[in-house]
């Protein structure tokens, strides 16, 4: 039974680091460089300019999505020893988190490259009407990067409880998830009470969210469980 746990676990941080190499660079590179905040001129220049760079940014992005789905399945497997209820309900906000949510804000993204292509929908309405097009789908499209923020720190919420309680993994991994869920509530939340701080948000969930999720990824990917113990009976 162990063996076979240590197998998903394994494919997990195989799968999580998928996604992690897939949203950094489709969020972090691609929207990162191509998205100016307040300056609508250069974003569509960019977007125009690097037309297929952004494009790869939606399919990297999308990709990402449907890995989370098998992830989501995996980590309820996984966990669900320690409280079934919990770890399903932990499944559930991650599958609405990503695959669900952030899947159907690509739309956004889609409808940027549209209004900002010289061949697309906008293009006959003039130059002002091209970029406050773009900018305003760019702009929903971090909304709907927020919200899903929101769900997925409910997850890592739950799947930190998870595995600080987990005998299969170090309590530390359960600190550090929970920190990243404070990370995510605090960057979705505080956007929107609190808007103007969109930099320091995102420094920290960066950092609450980089290290608590890349360390519990090659933690998965290289040891994937901590003992050869059998599990502990399940919890309703």
């Amino acid at each position: 039974m162990n063996t076979n746990i240590k197998n998903k676990a394994r494919l997990t941080g195989l799968l999580y680091l998928l996604v992690i190499i897939l949203a950094g660079f489709s969020q972090g590179y691609v929207r990162g460089s191509i998205f100016i905040p307040d300056d609508p001129q250069a974003t569509l220049i960019n977007i125009i300019s690097s037309e297929a760079l952004f494009r790869i940014g939606l399919i990297s992005d999308l990709l990402a999505f449907m890995l989370d789905a098998v992830i989501s399945v995996l980590l309820y497997q996984i966990l669900k020893s320690v409280n079934k209820t919990m770890a399903a309900i932990a499944a559930i906000f991650r599958l609405l988190a990503h695959p669900a949510i952030a899947s159907l804000n690509l739309l956004n993204h889609f409808l940027a490259l549209q209004t900002a292509s010289s061949s697309g929908m906008m293009s006959g309405l003039g130059l002002e009407l091209q970029e406050a097009w773009t900018m305003l789908f760019m702009n929903a499209h971090h909304a709907g990067y927020l919200l899903a923020g929101a769900f997925f720190g409910i997850h890592c919420m739950l799947l930190g409880i998870l595995l600080y309680r987990s005998p299969l993994f170090p309590k530390v991994f359960g600190v550090l998830m929970l920190a990243a869920a404070g990370g995510y509530l605090l960057e979705t939340f505080g956007n929107f009470i609190f808007p103007g701080n969109q930099l320091v948000l995102g420094y920290i969930v960066g950092i609450s969210a980089g290290i608590g999720e890349v360390s519990l990824t090659f933690y998965l990917l290289i040891k994937g469980i901590r003992q050869e113990t059998v599990p502990q009976k399940m919890s309703e």
